[in-house]
């Protein structure tokens, strides 16, 4: 069955502006894979590629953060699971671990630096979140009394940093 151009503008818009995988955007518009396939590479042979337009439209939409957010998220699973299967290794000396850990440690300050360049956005709501909660705890140690009136302020405070940074 033939698909006219409709059908690849669509499936090209599902791809570059939504975001979806090649796969999905086929299966969305009801067109075989292999014939999106070729489409991609038809596209790209006429200098229309669909990658970079698809990056380009992630980064101008701020789809980045959306990308380093979750790859962060990923990243801190497999740091815990590696510190596990570390940590549960009776076969590898101390020394081992420690370079291993000291190794993983390293690779994951240099992704928090790169995601704090990459996230400003992201990383000021952190720095305003960390804020927040030690003016709490502060205002709950040093002048207990206010803490209560503090805490009627914070919660609907936390909905406004939420709209500012994240």
């Amino acid at each position: 069955m033939a698909h006219g151009d409709d059908a690849r503008r669509a499936v090209r818009a599902a791809y570059v502006f939504d975001q979806l995988a090649l796969e999905a955007a086929a299966a969305k518009e009801g067109v075989p894979y292999a014939t999106v396939r070729n489409w991609k590479r038809a596209g790209k042979d006429m200098g229309d590629d669909w990658d970079k337009a698809r990056a380009a439209q992630m980064i101008a939409g701020g789809g980045i953060e959306d990308v380093v957010r979750q790859t962060l998220g990923i990243v801190v699973q497999q740091v815990q699971a590696t510190v596990q299967a570390i940590q549960d290794a009776d076969d590898m000396s101390p020394a081992t671990k420690v370079d291993m850990l000291a190794s993983l440690a390293d690779a994951y300050n240099k992704l928090m630096a790169a995601s704090r360049k990459m996230m400003p956005e992201t990383d000021k709501l952190a720095v305003a979140t960390d804020v927040v909660k030690r003016l709490a705890e502060f205002t709950r140690t040093k002048h207990p009394k206010h803490a209560s009136a503090l805490i009627e302020v914070l919660e609907p405070f936390a909905d406004e940093l939420a709209k500012a940074y994240g």
